[in-house]
Parts: C-alpha cells; structure tokens; sequence
C-alpha cells in the first residue's frame, strides 16, 4: 500500500508525560484555502471565575493590598533620633489594627517605626547616623480566620486618629460558582488545560452558575444528540436588543448565539459513571485536533472548552424536554435522572461555530447540491491530509454539516437562471451549499506542539478494536453499507485491501498509523448515499410573461381614428414576438442548464469507478490525489481548491 509521506518534523519524539502540560499547537504547514472570518470569543469572560473563594480572610485581604503597594523613593526629611533611647532589652510591641479591603495599602505601613532596619527605608537621610544601641521591633497582630466585615478596633488612645468604622457590603460576585474540589479540579486538570481563555482554564465551574451568565439574554435550545452527548445553541432574545447597547455590543452578542455547545458527559474516576461515557483522555485528544485543524477551511471552528459540575441547570433541562416532545430520535437518558448522571457529575462543553444543518437531516434533490456536497468534504480532508496527515474514521452522514451562504440562508435547489449567471466553468459552488467536517472523536492526525521552544509531533488517534464497531451487521439498506464501511476501514488499515474483511488478530498501537486510504473509503460511502437517496427533483414550470396593467378606458374612443388602431395593433404584435424570444431564450437555457446537469451526473459515475474498492484506480491513495485527478480532468477548477 502506498502512502505519502510524512512530514520532516513527524520524526520528532512524542511529549512525554513528564513535560510541561499545557502547550500550544504551531502552524507549521501551509493550510490551502482561507477561512472567511475568525471565530467569534465568548462575550461573558468579563464574570469569569474569581479566583479567590467568596470569603476571603483578613490575612489574604492584607496581602493582597500588600502586594499593589509602591513607594516613591524620593529623600525625605532626616528622623532625628530619640533623645532617651529605650533601655528595656525586650522589643517594643505595637498592635496594627486588621484594615478592611476599601482602606488605603499605606495604612497598614502607617503604624511601623522608622528604627527597623530590615528593610531600606526611603526615608533615610544622606548623611550616615550613629547606629542605635537598641532597635524598635514592630510586631504585627493580624486576627485569623474573620471576615472583613467592619475595623474591629482597639480601645481607643489619646492622640490615636479616628478610623472609619463603617461596614462595606461585599456584593456577591456572579462568576463566584467555582468548585473548591481539589480532587476534582486535578482530574479536569488536562481539560482545563486546554481552554484559551484563564477563566475556563482556572478551574470546574458550576453547571448553573455557568448557564445563568446567558440565561436573561439567550433562550437554548437543543439541536441533535449521539453517543457522545448532546448539541445545544443559544437565541438572543428579542428584549435584550431593546435596552440602549452599542452596536458593538449587540454584534457580540448575534456572534455569540451563532455558536452552539457540545455536552459530553466526561467518565468518573471512580464511583457512579466510573465505566462509561468519555474519558478525559478522549476529550483532550478531540480538544487538541479541534484546535490543531481549526484554520483548515471546511472544518470546524473552536472556539472554547469548558468543564462543569452538577446537575442540569433549567434553561438546559427545558430545551432537552422540548426536544423529547418534538423528536423521534431523542434517544439518551434524561439529564434530570439520579440513576443516568450522579449530581457530582462532570460535564465538558466544547464551544463552537454553528456549521449548519447535518446532512442526515437534509433533503438534497440538486446534482449541483450533491457536486457541491462531495467535492467540499473532499478538498476539505485533502488539506486536513497535507496539513495534519488526518484520517477521520467516523465520516457518516452525521458528520457532515451544510449551511448556504446566500444572504437569505435559502437551500433550496438552485434554478435556472441561478445557473446561468455563475462564471465558474468546472460546475462547483453552484448550489452555494458549503460543507464542514465535524466531530473527530474517532480520528487520527499527526499534532506538532511547541513546548519550551521545542517543536514536536503528537499523534492522536483512538484504539477503534476497543469501540465494538466492527461487528454490526444493521437493519436496513443504509445501516449495513455503513456498517461494511467500518469493516472496509479496518481491512484497509490492518492489510492495505479493503475487500479483506474477515476476522483478524488485533495489533495493539495500530490505529496510530497513518493510512489516508480511509478517507476515500468514506468518500465512497459519502457519494452512494447522495447518489440513492436523493428526493426527486420539482421540475420549474416555464416563466410566463408579465402582464401589463389595464388602461383606462379613454373619452375619445368614439372618435379614434384609423392610425390609433393601427399602432395598437402593432404594439400588440411587437409584444407578441418579445414573448415568442423569451421564450426561445428560456428553452436555450433550460437546454444548457440539462446539458450541465448531465455532464455532472457523468462525473459522479467516474467517480464510483475510481473508488471501487475491487476495480478502483490502483494510483488513487487519499483524498489529495482524488482532488489533483479532478484538476486535471477540469473537474475543478484551482481556485476551488487554492
């Protein structure tokens, strides 16, 4: 079986576990094709996550205001030196009252003596002074364990300044939900590595506290669910646009609903869940290739990880409910349930940008919508393969987002004027269906991290011999071709011929290998399923001619004359024959636009046989050189690709 061939730097040694956690992926090669805009950052990282527990204590407060303390250092007037110095050897002792946080850092250094000598003072003079026979020690008194809530002050003494003695209401803060679980903070801890933002990385969030930062602004509402968990997007209401925001603002906010979320339910590290749902290793690896293929046109856009604890909150628990009322695929157990999800349980939300509609969901009719469709996965896993030696694994029906990009979101087929105004020659683009790859769970990619101003390359994959896919037979016609395809997968691994499907010894370590012969195997599913199942196209009735409005009936039609008649007449015959060269013209492009149609229709046979896993071409080895035969053959033209 022939491959192609890895990147120089794929030789590099993989991270070790003993090296730093947290790294950053490098853009090392050329990723062809450009994304249209950046993805859009949270707009609520302003209430992120205190990083100090609600109550904070005297001693962390002091501290705190410590530290933002700075010092002039500017000569002063020169301390003259006590006339009677003390005699008693035992140092004298100055009780400092506990500041609240709203006093001034410099009183808390109000009350030290200038004799101590432990620290350069900016208030010593330029000319040298006798050294003391005894030094003043200042001993600080600082009560433990007690909230700020008003000075507790000592009896007062003659000549002691007044202190303001009024209490400060604390307000509670909204990003206060942390968890201050350090066992469980250390087992998210690779997760939480992973988020961009220090506020996601900081620590597990409370599941309610997280939802009720959107929760006056957005509605959420529930958009499909797998094996994994379950998809939700948010909906800016119509109220939060009424009070006076800048446009900035509210641009943020549509930018931020066109996100949506993906809860995954992450296994336990021991206890209730302890043997099911996903690992936090799985999670992470998922996290690093959203990242990692993030700039590849075609593939989805990341945009943050987070993890929480607890049940779900009730905007969440409502959207599941109304999805159970309106779906018949509602198939997971319902997240109220103590006995599917403890309320310890954690949660991973991956956010990112709304790709669309699944193709499992979508009617296509078009062989423009189903050129379209193919040719975007296509050229989408041929840069993921020259970007990150990728191989998805997992590529059904599921998998593959569609959204349109004509102004007015329309996906209906196009018609045959649409058709005719394009200036793309190879036929691509016509439908303006744009295709993203989703969910790389299953998948394989080669990963170069920079830690310590070191490059290296991280494989990621997963052992698919430990998912019990491969022994499904399915119920009906399109369940078996895809369950033969996880078979084909496997035997083009394990042998390099996918026709080779009988049962085989396991190789521990294999599925980390890199064969990209799997993407046309999938390729291959894809393109029999837009094929068969297709809706029967609507055929477009003839446009008629616009009629004219009715004139009002003239006065003078009694005495009309003979040349009125006449030009009446010919208007109408004039008229008559601009009908007669619509119509002609429209014929002309209807004879075009099936000439096109078939020409494609054409395409997509050749296809088939160049992918037949017995009779396929022997050359064709991945995705990448399915796109350079389709350049070749003008299929595509290279600004589709490039």
């Amino acid at each position: 079986m022939v491959t192609r061939a890895a990147s120089p730097l794929a030789g590099h040694a993989t991270p070790t576990k003993a090296q730093k956690p947290r790294t950053r992926t490098v853009a090392h090669r050329r990723v062809y094709g450009k994304r249209k805009a950046d993805a859009p950052k949270a707009v609520f990282e302003q209430n992120s996550p205190a990083r100090t527990p609600e109550n904070v204590g005297a001693v962390e407060a002091i501290q705190q205001k410590l530290a933002e303390v700075t010092i002039d250092e500017q000569p002063a007037a020169q301390h003259k030196t006590p006339e009677n110095p003390p005699t008693d050897p035992e140092p004298e002792t100055t009780e400092v009252q506990t500041a609240s946080p709203s006093d001034e850092p410099s009183s808390v250094f109000s009350r030290q003596s200038s004799a101590d000598t432990s620290v350069e003072s900016p208030l010593q003079t330029t000319t040298p002074k006798k050294p003391a026979k005894y030094e003043t020690m200042v001993a600080v008194r600082i009560p433990v364990n007690r909230v700020p809530k008003a000075v507790q002050a000592s009896p007062k003494k003659e000549g002691t300044p007044s202190i303001d003695k009024r209490e400060k209401k604390f307000s509670r803060r909204r990003s206060s939900g942390v968890v201050h679980n350090t066992a469980v903070n250390t087992y998210a801890r690779p997760i939480l590595n992973e988020a961009l933002s220090s506020a996601a990385a900081q620590s597990v969030q409370k599941f309610s506290t997280w939802a009720s930062r959107s929760a006056k602004m957005f509605d959420v509402a529930k958009l499909a669910e797998g094996s994994y968990g379950e998809v939700y997007k948010l909906h800016l209401r119509d109220e939060a646009c009424r009070p006076a925001a800048s446009k900035s603002k509210l641009a943020k906010l549509r930018a931020y609903g066109d996100g949506v979320f993906k809860v995954v339910p992450l296994r336990a590290k021991s206890g209730p869940g302890s043997k099911k749902f996903t690992t936090i290793e799985e999670i992470v690896s998922e996290i690093k290739m959203l990242k990692y293929l993030d700039p590849i046109p075609g593939f989805a856009r990341f945009r943050e990880i987070h993890v929480v604890q607890g049940r779900f909150p009730e905007s969440f628990q409502g959207a599941w409910d109304q999805y159970k009322k309106t779906s018949n695929d509602c198939l997971n157990p319902n997240p109220s349930s103590k006995k599917a999800y403890p309320d310890s349980q954690l949660w991973a939300i991956v956010e990112m940008d709304d790709a669309g509609c699944e193709l499992e969901k979508f009617c296509w009719s078009s062989v423009f919508q189903i050129y379209d469709i193919f040719w975007g996965v296509a050229m989408a896993l041929a840069r993921a393969e020259e970007y990150a030696l990728f191989e998805h694994r997992d590529l059904h029906l599921g998998n593959v987002c569609i959204r349109s990009t004509r102004p007015d979101d329309c996906m209906n087929p196009p018609s045959d004027l649409d058709i005719i105004r394009q200036q793309s020659a190879s036929g691509f683009g016509f439908s303006s269906l744009e295709t993203t790859i989703i969910d790389y769970s299953l998948s394989r990619a080669d990963l170069q991290l920079a830690d310590s101003g070191e490059i290296a390359t991280e494989v990621t994959s997963s052992d698919l011999d430990k998912k019990q896919i491969f022994d499904s037979i399915g119920q009906d016609e399109d369940e078996i071709l895809l369950r033969n395809t996880y078979r084909y997968m496997r035997a083009t691994l394990y042998t390099g011929n996918p026709m080779e499907t009988e049962e085989m010894p396991t190789i521990p370590g294999i599925w980390s290998e890199y064969a990209p012969r799997t993407n046309l195997v999938w390729l291959l599913f894809l393109l029999k399923n837009l094929l068969k199942n297709r809706e029967p196209e609507a055929s477009q009735p003839p446009p008629q001619p616009a009629r004219k409005a009715l004139a009002p009936c003239s006065p003078n039609r009694s005495s009309m004359n003979k040349s009125g008649k006449n030009e009446k007449s010919k208007a109408k015959a004039s008229s008559l024959a601009d009908v007669r060269v619509k119509d002609l013209q429209m014929k002309e492009i209807q004879n075009r636009v099936c000439l096109l149609k078939q020409t494609l229709e054409g395409r997509m046979k050749s296809i088939l046989e160049l992918l037949d896993l017995e009779h396929g071409h022997e050359d064709m080895c991945c995705a990448a050189d399915l796109v350079a035969y389709a350049m070749d053959q003008q299929w595509l033209e290279a600004k589709d690709f490039f």
